[in-house]
């Protein structure tokens, strides 16, 4: 029997996403859109992972904690984790300086303290981006486990460092760090197939939604199939999957991995810690 894990990452971004990703300051129709992800689709989705005692993890950047405190506070109080998103939603690589990427996620690390009382152990990128600095930093603050990077599907493991990617020779992969990798996926992400947008930077969305829910079906189902232990992170975003038509398909799809025997729903953090527990990383 497989012992299959799902984790539902969940990408607070609300407006931030508008702001830094798509740098949309003067534009409040696109405001509203993080808006609704706040006020209506945060707290239907909220509704759903109780109604199916499901766990899941939010990673909530400090701005959405800091604009939007009580639908966050709802998040803590329910029981689901909370980790770093950044303050901003800014690329890790567009930053001018390793200093000041640091101070960013620095910041976001204390508006997560604030709300919780707790450091978060785990970081999921914007828009699962790194720069040269971003693993280093990660090192230096201490963080336990990462969800960015794409070098597996369904196998967490040890995140490396030290790569390198010369223009006249073979790529050198470096060697694992300490940070445990839960693998990210853009097959298995709500936001660019949903999202449309008109103008620059252009996303085309309105695609064929059932072909979207049936390939996270085929993903997990092939998981579960051919994998002992394997882990199915799903990223969503309250804006996106918040919508009444996505919020039934997503139930369909919670009760699809309930009927499986031996899949579970499980936070981030849990992961990271059993797969550390039962893989510890040699130091020698």
């Amino acid at each position: 029997m497989s012992e299959a894990t799902v984790c539902l990452s969940i990408h607070f971004d609300a407006v931030s996403t508008w702001l830094w990703a798509y740098d949309s300051w003067d534009m409040p129709t696109r405001h509203s859109r993080g808006v609704y992800g706040a006020d209506v689709g945060a707290p239907r989705l909220l509704d759903l992972l109780d109604q199916y005692d499901v766990p899941s993890t939010w990673c909530i950047p400090g701005h959405t904690i800091e604009s939007f405190p009580e639908i966050c506070e709802e998040v803590h109080a329910h029981g689901h984790g909370v980790q770093h998103h950044g303050w901003t939603h800014k690329g890790p690589s567009t930053y001018e300086s390793k200093g000041a990427e640091k101070r960013d996620i620095e910041r976001g690390i204390e508006s997560i303290r604030d709300l919780t009382g707790e450091k978060p152990s785990g970081y999921a990128s914007p828009a699962w981006d790194f720069s040269e600095h971003t693993l280093d930093i990660l090192q230096e603050l201490s963080f336990e486990w990462d969800s960015s990077v794409m070098a597996a599907d369904f196998q967490p493991h040890y995140l490396y460092g030290g790569w390198a990617a010369p223009e006249d020779g073979p790529f050198q992969r470096g060697e694992p760090t300490d940070i445990v990798e839960l693998p990210a996926s853009w097959e298995r992400d709500d936001f660019p197939p949903f999202t449309y947008t008109w103008s620059r930077p252009h996303r085309m969305g309105y695609v064929p939604e059932d072909a979207i829910f049936q390939k996270w079906y085929d993903q997990f189902d092939w998981m579960y199939e051919h994998l002992e232990d394997g882990l199915f992170v799903l990223t969503l975003h309250p804006q996106v999957i918040g919508q009444s038509h996505r919020l039934m398909r997503l139930e369909t799809f919670l009760e699809h991995v309930h009927s499986m025997p031996g899949a579970t729903f499980k936070t981030m953090d849990e992961v990271a810690t059993e797969f550390r527990n039962s893989n510890p990383q040699r130091t020698d």
